[in-house]
């Protein structure tokens, strides 16, 4: 007799029902919920099934961080939904990369065993130093240069700026996250994390723009 926390699957659908197990105990656990035994009991089938769909816990690991990634660029995706209107294309360009990096941010905060999941495996030898999973650039890290690509259309971001600024962005966010979500900060209150990533969001775009930050220019005013 199966357990009541067994979850049906369609005939047919098992590879799919394995996949969507493990990304639903990696929620609260993380990557290390997601082991073969643990996700076909949850189905309710033998341990032996999943492999005929998956050749050891790795592939079931990475399908479920596919699943994981796809949730973060869903996050982003929404909240760069939320860019005011009426912006000029060049601010609304620069605006769409600071909702991208807080999204970022939010959605480690809120989905921390996601967030833990989504870049545990990747290719080893990524080409052009973009980050792929199965040969396809992942859709978060694709989100973050088409961002910095139309930020060069519109003229707020110099073209010789432009190569490999996805790493510098990148390197700060996904620092900073880790640092809410495993290091001090994780104590916070949450509105003293929401400043501070506001404010280390804004440094990362300046920084790659090769523009003053706004704190910096608030300084250079007060000093004249």
């Amino acid at each position: 007799m199966t357990s009541g926390k067994t979850r049906a699957y369609h005939h047919g659908d098992l590879r799919r029902a394995l996949i969507e197990e493990g990304f639903r105990a990696a929620r609260t656990g993380g990557p290390d919920a997601v082991t073969l035994r643990e996700v076909t009991r949850a189905v309710g089938v033998s341990p032996n099934a999943a492999y005929r769909h998956f050749a050891d816990r790795g592939e079931l690991v990475r399908a479920a961080a596919a699943q994981a990634q796809l949730a973060l660029a869903q996050a982003i995706s929404a909240r760069l939904e939320t860019a005011p209107a009426g912006l000029s294309a060049h601010d609304a360009s620069v605006e769409r990369l600071r909702l991208l990096g807080l999204g970022y941010i939010d959605f480690a905060r809120r989905e921390r065993g996601w967030f833990e999941l989504a870049f545990t495996v990747h290719d080893q030898t990524p080409s052009d130093a973009i980050v792929t999973l199965d040969d396809e650039v992942v859709e978060p890290f694709r989100l973050l240069l088409d961002a910095l690509d139309a930020m060069v259309a519109a003229g707020a971001l110099a073209p010789e700026r432009r190569p490999h600024a996805e790493w510098a962005c990148w390197s700060a966010v996904h620092g900073f996250a880790d640092i809410a979500v495993h290091g001090p900060l994780q104590w916070q209150p949450p509105a003293v994390v929401d400043a501070l990533a506001g404010a280390v969001v804004d440094a990362a775009i300046a920084g790659v723009r090769g523009a003053p930050s706004a704190a910096s220019a608030a300084r250079s005013v007060g000093a004249g």
